[in-house]
């Protein structure tokens, strides 16, 4: 009986999935090919992206040597066409580097591509603010204090990577324009902070011991 049973529920079942082919047929074999569709071309997508970031960090190191063997014009070349071609996680990179040669002929023109680091919402935090300290180096010297702190200042928060630099360079802005109040302040933040290098530590001190008594304490 059990036996009978099982053959009857044998027959359903193929009944059951015949009407279901017959009604689903096309769904089904449209789903299949999609989905050998979507993982052929997934795969082609991921080697393709492979490809091109093994050619961009080979172009990325080609840019570098040009840089190393004293060719800035090359290099800052180079690495503009990087910036404009390669990967999202070399666009960064390309475009700071372009900016640090065009410094070796041009600083105003290195701050204005610093800048434009600085302004894309598509740059993360930490390269903005590596932007904010190499355009500030190149201006310390000539640039007003209160401009260079509205450059510099969001760089200097308690968790920022390059504050320690950001920090000094306003010390020494706010010293080369008199404001010793500023001074102390910068001076103060990089004391206060036990991850100051040593070398940024020692020169805070130095200066520090510039200003006048009463605004020392």
């Amino acid at each position: 009986m059990s036996e009978l049973f099982n053959e009857v529920d044998e027959d359903l079942r193929r009944e059951q999935l015949k009407r279901i082919w017959e009604k689903y047929s096309l769904l089904i074999i449209l789903v299949a090919v999609l989905i050998v569709g979507g993982v052929g071309g997934w795969r082609a997508y991921s080697y393709l992206e492979g490809k091109k970031a093994a050619e961009a960090g080979a172009a990325f190191d080609k840019a570098s040597e040009l840089s190393e063997q004293n060719k800035p014009a090359e290099a800052e070349a180079a690495f503009t066409k990087l910036a404009a071609e390669a990967p999202a996680g070399y666009r960064t990179m390309a475009r700071l580097r372009a900016a640090g040669e065009a410094a070796k002929r041009d600083p105003a023109a290195a701050v204005k591509l610093y800048d434009e680091v600085i302004a894309d919402n598509t740059v993360g935090a930490n390269e903005k603010d590596l932007a904010r300290v190499r355009a500030g180096t190149l201006l310390v010297e000539t640039a007003a204090y209160d401009a260079l702190l509205a450059k510099l200042e969001p760089a200097t928060s308690a968790t920022g990577t390059y504050r320690h630099s950001a920090r000094e360079l306003l010390a020494l802005a706010a010293w080369k324009a008199g404001n010793a109040a500023d001074t102390r302040k910068w001076v103060e933040a990089i004391s206060n902070d036990n991850d100051t290098p040593s070398s940024i530590r020692t020169r805070a001190e130095s200066l520090q011991a510039l200003l006048p008594p009463a605004a020392k304490s």
